[in-house]
C-alpha cells in the first residue's frame, strides 16, 4: 500500500541550537524532536525526561468532584450498598478493578458489575440497574460509561438509585441527571487535562476521596500499573497526566505487577525485562479484552483482582484460551469481510459498511481495523444482536468517524465513541440506508490525502550518527503514544550490503549503510514489505523511514532499524 511521507513543518533552528547547548550538546535531531513536542528549555526537558507525580492535578479541580466525594462519603457513613459498574473493554474492566479493589480496603459493603456484551450491550444497561435494585444497591459508580445514558439514569432515579458517572467520552447536548457527573470533556469543566482514560477519571475520584479522608495515597499508587494498562490500551494521548501515570505504572508493572498481570505475562511467555507501551497493547490488552468479547468482561476483572499467584494463573489460563478463540474468529471474519468487499466491487469506495448477521459481535471492532489495513478508509462492521444491527466503526488518520456518524443519526438508534473509534445500533431495516448515507457523508467530507496512510517524519538522521549514547537518550522520550509517538527518522541515500532477504511470510531483512560514507551499518527489518526486495537489490540508492530499537539475540544486544517504508 502506498504511503504518504509527511515532513513536519520547519521550526526555529535557533531554538534547536539553544536547547542542544543547554542539554550538553545534545544531538540536533533529538533537540528538534523535543522542540516539536514543546520541550524547548532545560526546565521543560527536566520535567519531560523525569516525570513527577507532583505535576498531576488536584482532583477537586474537576467539575462535580466535591459532590461525588460527598455522596460516596454519605453512602459509607450510612452503610449503603455501593455497586462499581464498568464496561467490558480494557478501560472499563481496569477501572472497575482499580476502584473496587481500592475501596474494598476501606469499605466492605461494595460489589462490582460488568454488563454482558450480547444481552445488554455497551454502557449503562436497564438490566444492570434492575440488578442493583433487586440487590438493594443505592449508589452506582459508573466507570468509562454513562455520559450519554440520560434515559438509563432517569430510570435509576425512579428506582431510588443514585449515580456517580466517571466518564471520558464526549458528552451529548444534555448531561444525565446523576448525583455527580465527572467528565473533563464537559464544556464547563475547568480540569486542566482533558484526555484522561475512563479508568483515569475513576482514579481521580479515589484520589479525591482519599485526600478528603486524610488517607495515605500509598495503596492507591500501588494500583498505577492498572491505570497504565488502561491508558495504553485505550489509545488516549500520551501527554500530561497520562504520560506521568504511564511512566510510573510501567515501572510498577516491571518491578512488582498485580498478580493477574504477572500471570497473563507468564502465560504469554513474555520474557522482556522492561515492558513498554507496545508490549501492553499487544500482550495484556488483547487478553483482557478477549474475556468480554468471548465470554464475560467479569472474568477479566476476576483475573486483575486475583490475590494469589495460583488463582491468577487459573483465571489467566481461561482468558488466554478465550484470546486464542478470539484470534481464530477475527481471522476468519476478516477474510469473509474482504471477500464481501470484492464481491460487491467496493474496492474504490470512500468507506466500508458491511453487515452479516452471523459475525461474532465480540470481534467486529478488530475486523474493522483489519479491513483498514487492506482498504484504507473509514470502516463500519455490523452484525445482528438482540434483533438490531450492532456495529463498530474505525477511522483513518485525521478523519472523525464520530462526526460522520453524527450526520447519519437519523438512521441510527444510538451511537457513541471517539474520533477514531465508535459503536452504534440501528434497526435492521435501516442497514442499506446507513451504508448509503455513511458513504455519502465520507465522500463529501474526507480529504483525498486522508485516504492514503501517512507517516509523519520527526527528523532526518544519518546512520553514522547513531550509537548507544544516542539511543539511551531517545529511550527517555518514552512512554510513547498518541501526541508523543516513537520518533520516525528519515535516512537518505542508503544501500544494502548485499544480504537482503525475505523472512517469514512477507518481511524483509537487510543490512543498511550510507552509500556515500559507509562507515557503519545497521540491521533493518521491514515488516510486510517483501515487495521492496527488487528495489533493495537493484543497486540504486534509496531512502527509508524508520524507528530505532534494540534487538537481543543470543544474549547480545544491538541496535536495529524498524523500517516503516522504503522509497
Amino acid at each position: 500500500m502506498e504511503k504518504r511521507w509527511t515532513k513536519l513543518k520547519k521550526i526555529d533552528t535557533e531554538k534547536i541550537d539553544k536547547l542542544s547547548e543547554e542539554l550538553n550538546n545534545l544531538h540536533p535531531s533529538l533537540s528538534e524532536i523535543l522542540v516539536r513536542r514543546e520541550v524547548d528549555s532545560f526546565e521543560k526537558a527536566k520535567s519531560y525526561f523525569r516525570p513527577s507525580l507532583e505535576e498531576t492535578h488536584n482532583p477537586f479541580l474537576m467539575k462535580n468532584m466535591d459532590k461525588a466525594v460527598k455522596r460516596l462519603e454519605t453512602a459509607i457513613e450510612k452503610e449503603e450498598k455501593v455497586l462499581v459498574y464498568g464496561d467490558y473493554d480494557v478501560d472499563g474492566t481496569t477501572a472497575v478493578a482499580l476502584v473496587y479493589s481500592y475501596l474494598k480496603n476501606y469499605y466492605p459493603n461494595i460489589d462490582y458489575y460488568i454488563p454482558d456484551r450480547y444481552t445488554e450491550g455497551y454502557g449503562v444497561s436497564l438490566q444492570g440497574i434492575d440488578f442493583a435494585k433487586e440487590n438493594d444497591f443505592t449508589l452506582i459508580i459508573a466507570l468509562d460509561c454513562g455520559i450519554k445514558a440520560n434515559d438509563k439514569i432517569d430510570y435509576a432515579n425512579e428506582k431510588g438509585i443514585d449515580f456517580i458517572i466517571c466518564d471520558h467520552h464526549t458528552p451529548g447536548e444534555e448531561i444525565p441527571q446523576a448525583i455527580a457527573v465527572l467528565d473533563p470533556k464537559q464544556t464547563d469543566c475547568k480540569y486542566p487535562f482533558k484526555e484522561l482514560s475512563g479508568c483515569g477519571v475513576g482514579y481521580k475520584l479515589m484520589e479525591a476521596w482519599s485526600i478528603n479522608n486524610k488517607l495515605s495515597l500509598e495503596l492507591l499508587l500501588d494500583k498505577l500499573d492498572i491505570l497504565a494498562v488502561s491508558i495504553c490500551a485505550d489509545i488516549v494521548p500520551m501527554v500530561g497526566e497520562n504520560r506521568v501515570y504511564t511512566y510510573y505504572g510501567l515501572r510498577k508493572l516491571n518491578a512488582n505487577p498485580q498478580a493477574g498481570f504477572k500471570a497473563m505475562l507468564d502465560i504469554a511467555k513474555q520474557k522482556k525485562k522492561n515492558l513498554n507501551v507496545t508490549d501492553v497493547v499487544f500482550t495484556l490488552a488483547p487478553r483482557i479484552n478477549a474475556a468480554g468479547r468471548i465470554e464475560s468482561g467479569k472474568k477479566a476483572v476476576e483475573v486483575m483482582l486475583s490475590e494469589t499467584a495460583a488463582a491468577a494463573m487459573q483465571e489467566g489460563n481461561n482468558i488466554n484460551e478465550q484470546n486464542n478463540e478470539r484470534k481464530d474468529l477475527d481471522r476468519a471474519i476478516t477474510l469473509e469481510a474482504l471477500a464481501e468487499i470484492e464481491h460487491r466491487n467496493w474496492q474504490k469506495r470512500k468507506s466500508t459498511v458491511l453487515f452479516n448477521a452471523d459475525w461474532h459481535k465480540g470481534v467486529i471492532g478488530i475486523v474493522a481495523s483489519r479491513c483498514i489495513e487492506h482498504y484504507y478508509r473509514p470502516t463500519v462492521i455490523l452484525t445482528e444482536s438482540g434483533g438490531k444491527a450492532a456495529g463498530s466503526a474505525r477511522s483513518v488518520s485525521g478523519f472523525s468517524v464520530y462526526d460522520a456518524l453524527e450526520e447519519c443519526k437519523e438512521v441510527l438508534e444510538q451511537f457513541g465513541g471517539h474520533k477514531y473509534a465508535a459503536g452504534m445500533t440501528l434497526p435492521l431495516e435501516n442497514i442499506e440506508a446507513f451504508q448509503n448515507k455513511f458513504e455519502e457523508v465520507v465522500s463529501r467530507t474526507i480529504l483525498p490525502e486522508q485516504l492514503i496512510p501517512e507517516i509523519e517524519i520527526d527528523a532526518e538522521l544519518n546512520l553514522n550518527d547513531i550509537d548507544f549514547g544516542f539511543y539511551k537518550i531517545l529511550k527517555q522520550l518514552a512512554p510513547f503514544g498518541p501526541q508523543n509517538m516513537k520518533p520516525v527518522f528519515w535516512a537518505k541515500n542508503l544501500r544494502d550490503r548485499g544480504y537482503a532477504k525475505i523472512v517469514g511470510e512477507n518481511h524483509l531483512r537487510m543490512t543498511l549503510e550510507q552509500k556515500e560514507n559507509p562507515s557503519q551499518a545497521f540491521a533493518g527489518i521491514a515488516f510486510g514489505q517483501a515487495d521492496k526486495l527488487e528495489l533493495i537489490k537493484s543497486g540504486e540508492a534509496f531512502d527509508v523511514l524508520f524507528t530505532l530499537e534494540e534487538n537481543e539475540w543470543q544474549g547480545k544486544v544491538s541496535l536495529q532499524l524498524n523500517i516503516k517504508d522504503i522509497k
